[in-house]
């Protein structure tokens, strides 16, 4: 298996290092699959430094900001390292999702246009005449943004503030767990159904339903996910 490399891009402009470090390796880390190999993820600074085309000075006051987010953690002799939570934390962080998610689905038929609603339904045109198991990772893709949407849908600009880090370890986990036991085809299924709730302006049901669906994952890493731990 290859191991997973932060993409970044080096820093064009000579004002403040720090912050436009921390903002680019915030961005990298977000945009990784944290739990797509068993090893841990070292960031070794200076790499970063070289990639970015900045002193390590930043790189090390960036890391520092990233560690009082909870992004990453020093070890002793290991270094730094992106943190990953267990299986206990990731259950748990699911079933906060859910009640989220859920609160931003009844949010959603009281204030999303129908326009925004049915463009829910586009997101799957390629996978709801097939199978998904052939193109897991543009499934992936499409998975993640559906639950994105739901949450920007909502019109509540603090409910979409409170879910971004969460959703960091929330995207990884769904890319972790797609393609097993059949969650791919069972999650299109599922959805539709929400879609055509929120179509419907049937406030509970399109609650009851995202909340079914996130719970259905937490169930599904506390029975198959045991490598978290």
């Amino acid at each position: 298996m290859t191991a997973t490399r932060l993409v970044i891009k080096p820093i064009d402009s000579p004002a403040s290092f720090r912050l436009q470090a921390y903002r680019k390796l915030k961005e990298a880390i977000t945009a990784m699959n944290v739990y797509g190999q068993a090893e841990e993820i070292r960031l070794d600074e200076r790499r970063l430094s070289q990639e970015l085309g900045v002193s390590r000075t930043p790189i090390r006051e960036a890391l520092t900001m990233l560690q009082r987010e909870g992004f990453v953690r020093t070890v002793p002799r290991r270094g730094v390292i992106v943190v990953r939570k267990s299986k206990q934390e990731i259950v748990r962080m699911i079933q906060v999702w859910a009640a989220l998610e859920s609160l931003a689905a009844r949010l959603a038929t009281q204030h999303a246009s129908d326009r925004e609603i049915a463009s829910l339904r586009h997101l799957f045109d390629d996978f709801r005449d097939g199978s998904p198991e052939g193109h897991l990772d543009e499934y992936s893709d499409a998975n993640i943004r559906f639950h994105q949407a739901i949450i920007q849908l909502s019109g509540n600009p603090v409910l979409v503030e409170m879910t971004r880090d969460l959703f960091i370890h929330m995207r990884a986990i769904r890319q972790a767990t797609i393609g097993q036991e059949d969650r791919a085809k069972r999650s299109i299924v599922d959805h539709m159904n929400i879609i055509e709730a929120l179509q419907r302006r049937d406030t509970d049901r399109a609650a009851a339903l995202v909340l079914k669906h996130a719970l259905d994952l937490a169930g599904h890493v506390e029975r198959h996910c045991d490598y978290l731990d």
